[in-house]
């Protein structure tokens, strides 16, 4: 069978990425990085592509400032840059952007986006913080097909890790962050093995063998 073609969106560090592409040298994905492409071109998620060989795209978005609705004619420019290089799963990585209907109906069901909480807790921004906040005492991540709705797409993954008495903004996230590195190559595989199914808000894992 011929490998999934991933493309990943990135803004920052690109820290999942580097998950992504641990799994893929592991064999534990059976996919392969078509491109990465950020908004940021100072992204350090671009070195980590072009330092693995991997082809690095920066989409400048002044480029679509005088567009009508320049968020939605961005999301076109990716879309093309991902039918360019055939790409079957778009995988979000710390993209700190909205991504809009041009690019999320082109891709139902084949995009996916890792949230640091538990969703449908603390959506959004500073998750840990508001979840710190909160006082909960359990928080962690989640894996989940992006919708139009953000942070509302159904749930393929989460992983739960508790909140210590003692804990910063920052140890709390780079807990959370070990779990996201474990979880996203995951969910990308049971993607790949073609064992998702979407059922209204519910993700039904086919067949996922043992523990």
């Amino acid at each position: 069978m011929p490998l999934v073609r991933i493309g990943v969106l990135a803004s920052g560090r690109g820290s999942n990425l580097q998950a992504i592409i641990a799994a893929i040298q592991a064999r534990t994905i059976e996919a392969s990085i078509a491109v990465v492409i950020s908004n940021n071109q100072h992204s350090v998620a671009l070195d980590r592509a072009r330092h693995h060989g991997l082809e690095g795209v920066y989409i400048d978005p002044r480029a679509c400032a005088q567009e009508p609705d320049p968020h939605q004619a961005y999301d076109r420019k990716i879309l093309q840059v991902l039918e360019k290089f055939d790409v079957q799963l778009v995988t979000l990585a710390g993209y700190m952007k909205i991504v809009t209907p041009a690019l999320i109906q082109a891709y139902q069901w084949r995009m996916m986006n890792i949230h640091p909480s538990l969703l449908p807790a603390f959506p959004r921004l500073n998750a840990q913080k508001q979840a710190m906040e909160w006082g909960a005492k359990i928080s962690g991540c989640t894996v989940h097909f992006v919708t139009e709705g953000v942070d509302e797409g159904p749930i393929i993954i989460q992983a739960s890790v508790p909140i210590q008495e003692e804990d910063t903004v920052e140890t709390l996230s780079a807990r959370i962050l070990e779990q996201e590195h474990r979880v996203y190559p995951q969910a990308i595989q049971l993607f790949a093995e073609g064992k998702l199914s979407v059922e209204g808000r519910r993700v039904r894992i086919i067949d996922p063998g043992p523990n």
